[in-house]
């Protein structure tokens, strides 16, 4: 594999050293791949992209426990980690958010052992020492990368959200990334510790900077957005912690959540204007309130540094009226049993979503991703229905504008939204999850897209190469064999035409498919260096570069039925506008 790789790396120099004579320059993001390195993601304008500049969609699920004090996933103290693992890949789920708490981070940073843990020893033999049932507990830093590793084979890539910074149950409720336990520069270790420690591993993709921050004026504690370097400015910290993660791993998504309140500066409100009835109804007081972090008013005038732009994704949350009858909602009655609600997309989106976060969106300034979003669908805990029809508008929503999004959540133990498990964090609430599928990354057939180039998405998905590969599945690979030259070539069979070209003067046939698009090696139905790089990867031997059947017809460019190294050349010289026509007989 290292000398297949070599030779990919070399053919990748020849390359850039043509587009550099030509003056021509590859795409922002493309690298060579590599098992560990080729699943790095992006942003350019308003879509994420993979280092191919191939637009994916991020569609997840939480799963919290490493920030509330169990120090490992909440329900595998029941349920086998591994299964619940592949039973998430298998629902289509390409993303898992994790919460954990800049406590138990800098704990693993330093070594020091896990606190008490509330369930004893465990009975799950897979979280053992010994690996028997009832064994000593592994140290949680060991079981939590098992978890990474299984997520690699399981297809799933991983952002970390800092929920609070001193591990607790309750730590949401706390509004800043620093507390009386840990400091703004605590948070900022952590978060760079962390991004150092898994810069070679591209499972963790991206990391969400602090969970929710909140708070009002008139509690003492409250994140602001504006230009200034205050303690509890939210955006400077945001563009310190970015920093800091970016610093040691260049390659990271970074998610900025937004805060709980905004100013109406122009109606002569500022932060020190009280805000306690903005989530009441009645009339406007002066302060634009929101659900906790959802408030991304302030990017409009004061978006977070320019230098962060391919890295930045905004990241609301957003909840319905089982978690918190808001004014939007327009209820009558209390929750559960409202007597009545009054709320269509058209009114969310005028009244609240719009100015809030949306905007953020439909004027594609960046991405978003719906960090938080979910909520009981069965009649015992929504009688009135409210909640599912918020739970609708949004869902659809995001199809739509393609937001990316992480559901809340895969634990059961969520009081206020439920989960998509049971008690026994094994059996599926299929309503739920059925509600929630037409949600997640899939192709037309149906089948589950991953974020990863060579790993499918659970036994039901297909691997990010797949996907470009050609929309389908595959399920056999082409035959492969070594030529004379030591190069990795596959015969290509197709029904063809005949051409005639010239070359140096003599003529030379070359077989042509009239339904090809010779060079096009990706199937974007464009020739570009995106399709130098896919080839360049493929005849170097990288087991993740797979041709899609069409793939391989506009990949046979010099005439000879298979492809090789000399396709590469043909490619090569082609995109450097050397020759003008393709395919070519060299």
């Amino acid at each position: 594999m290292m000398k297949f790789r070599k030779r990919a790396a070399a053919l990748l120099a020849a390359a850039a050293m043509l587009f550099c004579q030509a003056g021509l320059m590859p795409a922002a993001g493309v690298q060579a791949a590599d098992d560990t390195q080729d699943d790095w993601l992006h942003v350019e304008g308003d879509k994420i992209v993979d280092m191919n500049g191939n637009e994916v969609w991020l569609t997840g699920v939480n799963w919290f426990g490493y920030n509330v004090g169990s120090q490992v996933f909440d329900g595998v103290w029941c349920a086998n980690m591994h299964d619940c693992l592949k039973a998430i890949a298998d629902h289509g789920f390409n993303l898992l958010r994790v919460p954990m708490s800049t406590q138990i981070i800098l704990q693993w940073k330093n070594k020091e052992p896990d606190p008490l843990i509330k369930v004893g020893e465990w009975e799950n033999p897979e979280l053992t020492v010994e690996g028997v049932p009832g064994g000593k507990a592994k140290y949680s830093f060991d079981v939590w990368n098992q978890a990474v590793e299984w997520c690699k084979e399981c297809g799933i890539k991983i952002m970390m959200d800092i929920h609070c910074a001193t591990t607790n149950a309750a730590g949401h409720n706390l509004p800043l990334w620093y507390d009386e336990n840990y400091t703004t520069k605590d948070w900022l270790t952590a978060l760079e510790w962390f991004c150092d420690y898994y810069k070679n591993d591209d499972t963790i993709v991206a990391i969400d900077l602090k969970n929710e921050p909140h708070g009002k004026p008139e509690e003492g504690k409250f994140a602001k957005w504006d230009e200034s370097t205050d303690e509890n400015n939210w955006k400077y910290a945001a563009e310190r912690g970015a920093a800091a993660c970016l610093g040691v791993n260049p390659n990271l998504l970074i998610m900025v959540e937004g805060i709980e309140c905004y100013p109406d500066f122009a109606g002569g409100a500022d932060w020190s204007t009280p805000s306690v009835d903005y989530a009441k109804y009645g009339e406007f007081n002066g302060v634009f309130g929101a659900w906790w972090g959802a408030n991304l008013r302030g990017v409009k005038e004061l978006p977070l540094d320019g230098d962060l732009k391919s890295h930045v994704v905004y990241s609301p949350h957003d909840y319905g009226p089982l978690v918190h009858p808001q004014k939007w909602f327009h209820l009558e009655g209390e929750k559960p049993n409202f007597t009545s609600y009054e709320f269509d997309r058209d009114s969310i989106m005028k009244e609240y979503w719009k100015d809030t976060w949306a905007y953020i969106c439909e004027d594609h300034i960046a991405p978003l991703l719906m960090g938080e979003w979910g909520g009981f669908t069965d009649d015992k805990n929504d009688p009135s229905g409210a909640n599912r029809q918020w739970l609708t508008i949004l869902r659809d929503y995001m199809i739509e504008k393609h937001i990316h999004h992480t559901f809340w959540c895969f634990n059961e133990n969520s009081s206020d939204t439920g989960g998509l498990v049971g008690v026994d964090f094994k059996t599926w609430d299929e309503q739920k999850y059925e509600f929630v599928k037409p949600s997640l990354w899939k192709d037309e057939n149906g089948v589950f897209i991953s974020l990863d180039h060579k790993y499918p998405v659970g036994v039901n998905g297909q691997s990010l190469s797949e996907y470009y590969g050609g929309g389908v599945k595959h399920t056999t690979t082409p035959t492969v064999t070594t030529s004379t030259a030591t190069t990795t070539s596959v015969t290509v069979t197709t029904t063809t035409s005949s051409m005639t070209t010239v070359d140096g003067g003599s003529e030379t046939t070359t077989h042509v498919n009239p339904a090809a698009l010779y060079g096009d090696v990706n199937n974007d139905k464009t020739v570009d260096v995106k399709d130098a790089v896919m080839l360049a990867r493929f005849v170097g031997g990288d087991s993740t570069a797979i041709l899609s059947a069409p793939g391989e017809i506009n990949s046979e460019l010099n005439g000879d039925g298979k492809i090789t190294t000399q396709d590469m050349i043909v490619l090569l010289r082609f995109l450097a506008k050397l020759i003008d026509t393709l395919p070519y007989k060299q």
